[in-house]
């Protein structure tokens, strides 16, 4: 299996002499379109444009295309083909749109350095997204060597994301390379998502081999490296692994459903089936087992907090979609209220 590795899901979708391309690479309305013999410069057709409407149904890096070649090494994009996973965000700005980040990845790696930017509430919110993707979580800790605490920053993450593995590297030496290296699979897509800095193209690197992106040395300041990668692209490892590298993120904003809310935070997902009240918000009800595992030193306040905000921030989200903006404001605070 490899980088060509047609699955049946998207086979059943097309008929047979249909021409299949993948999207490997993506900048500006600009994409690479790859077969197991050629690479096309490909362009959105005028049905196509005409026909999708909202920019999220347009092709995304992994995305599995229909397209006719012309010229020498160009290729019209027709039709893209449904998706088995997507990992997406809202786009930026007040309205509610998504915006796709990979498509057709079975695993996502969650890269986060273990200095400046290490921080579990971001994880929270990567991790969450992931879920709602219908890929598979991996957290991947950068930078091992600048932390003065790994193990006290690695029970951090550990307590935020339960069940979801966690390594820590040190991709300038190779430190830790080989055990997150059984997560890569033959056949399998991986995405790594991350803020800017955090060394993903570092590891793509590692991981490669060889230098496929460009990678630049860290500030002397505060630790962090400096923003690379500007686009989109995809990549087949020497095992026949699939690794999409993504743009450092600055922030996410969550698209999805209050139920891989309850994936994200399993532990108290977990903690609410025992207290007495079904419907208990666990704030002061008695019986509350999540109140008591606070008071017991079992469940850190700020998990029931982070999970409260990240509820609240989906219904906000679901509410948008269906009134609003405007409409959503009133319904959430009231006309009076600001």
């Amino acid at each position: 299996m490899n980088l060509f590795f047609v699955h049946d899901f998207f086979k059943q979708q097309v008929k047979e002499d249909a021409l299949i391309g993948r999207i490997t690479r993506a900048s500006q309305e600009i994409y690479t379109v790859r077969t197991e013999t050629d690479s096309y410069t490909g362009t959105l057709s005028g049905k196509f444009r005409y026909e999708a409407e909202q920019t999220h149904l347009w092709p995304a890096i992994g995305d599995w295309v229909v397209y006719e070649p012309y010229d020498q090494n160009m290729a019209r994009i027709h039709h893209v083909l449904n998706r088995r996973t997507v990992l997406s965000r809202k786009a930026a700005g007040t309205g509610n749109d998504e915006q796709i980040i990979a498509a057709n990845v079975d695993v996502v790696f969650i890269v986060t350095s273990l200095i400046q930017e290490f921080n579990v509430q971001r994880i929270e919110r990567y991790v969450m997204q992931v879920y709602e993707s219908g890929a598979r979580p991996v957290i991947v800790c950068t930078k091992q060597d600048l932390c003065d605490d790994v193990m006290g920053k690695l029970a951090q993450v550990e307590r935020h994301a339960p069940g979801v593995p966690v390594y820590t590297i040190n991709s300038l030496d190779g430190s830790g390379i080989d055990a997150l290296k059984q997560e890569l699979i033959a056949g399998e897509s991986i995405s790594l998502i991350g803020s800017s800095g955090v060394g993903k193209s570092t590891l793509l690197n590692r991981l490669m081999g060889e230098v496929v992106q460009q990678t630049n040395q860290v500030r002397e300041e505060d630790g962090r490296g400096r923003h690379t990668t500007t686009h989109r692209e995809l990549f087949s490892l020497p095992n026949g692994t699939v690794v999409i590298d993504t743009p450092g993120m600055r922030e996410l904003q969550l698209w999805g459903e209050t139920a891989n809310v309850d994936a994200t935070f399993s532990d108290i997902e977990n903690l609410s089936q025992q207290c007495k009240f079904r419907d208990c918000s666990h704030e002061k009800e008695p019986g509350c087992a999540v109140t008591k595992a606070i008071d017991d030193g079992d469940l850190a306040s700020d998990r029931l907090k982070n999970y409260n905000k990240l509820l609240r921030e989906v219904e906000r989200l679901k509410l948008k979609e269906k009134y609003g903006t405007h409409r959503t404001n009133r319904i959430l605070h009231g006309p009076n209220r600001k």
